[in-house]
């Protein structure tokens, strides 16, 4: 088996060091890509042909993990050489999901919840060619949603949901009890419902969100616009937050 990726980040340096096995093949390109990348590339002992093309030619798994503003420009470009599985991991709605549907014969729709560099990362998949990646669970875990395309993509959503409201909750309530000088206090009587790693999380969610507030309030704005017809006065309320 030979599985191919276009873009070389932290996601597919992990799932490279996943998925080593003796029966799988793995090939990329160094066409266009940054010195940082190439680096990483050559770190990683990874097949390199001259061409992206030739990657998707070659690979019966063809893995795209990129930036999620050129997702559909290289499935655009690249979807229509792919023979084989096309699996799509970034970080994309689903409208943009289903646009790449168009250009992508085989599409699978990827995502990976939690931190890939767990020493095992949960990854949801969903579309009619999904059963036959069900093999990564081997090395991953691996949870087939449905076969419609976009179903994975809308659960990724439905998580940002609820993980960046109760960040905002966080944000408020942990200022107030900072105010009154009560913020240990008030992140222990939580974490005797919550758990004991509860205090580290928390902090960790909210520094998370805090430094990378534009990006989640461009999250928010996405949610709201592909649920524009729910009331969603909650997301609304959390993007007023981390505008502010």
């Amino acid at each position: 088996m030979i599985i191919g990726f276009i873009g070389f980040g932290k996601v597919s340096q992990n799932i490279l060091n996943l998925l080593k096995s003796d029966d799988i093949r793995f090939i990329t390109s160094l066409e266009n890509r940054s010195a940082k990348t190439i680096e990483r590339i050559k770190e990683s002992d990874i097949e390199i042909l001259d061409t992206f093309k030739d990657v998707a030619v070659h690979s019966d798994i063809l893995i795209s993990a990129n930036s999620p503003s050129s997702a559909l420009d290289i499935a655009k470009k690249y979807g229509k050489y792919s023979k084989g599985i096309y699996l799509d991991l970034n970080n994309i709605s689903p409208k943009t999901t289903l646009e790449i549907d168009r250009y992508v014969a085989n599409l699978v729709d990827g995502a990976i919840i939690g931190k890939i560099d767990f020493p095992k990362p949960v990854l949801y998949i969903s579309g009619e060619m999904s059963d036959r990646l069900l093999f990564l669970n081997d090395y991953m875990i691996t949870k087939k949603i449905s076969d419609n395309v976009g179903d994975a993509a809308i659960l990724k959503l439905l998580r940002s949901c609820y993980t960046k409201t109760v960040s905002a909750v966080l944000i408020e309530s942990s200022e107030i009890a900072k105010s009154h000088d009560l913020e240990d206090e008030f992140f222990e009587i939580l974490s005797l419902t919550e758990g004991d790693e509860f205090k580290e999380k928390s902090i960790s969610r909210i520094n998370n969100t805090l430094n990378n507030s534009k990006r989640k309030s461009e999250e928010l704005n996405e949610i709201i616009d592909y649920f524009d017809e729910n009331e969603l006065v909650m997301v609304k309320a959390a993007l007023k937050k981390l505008n502010q």
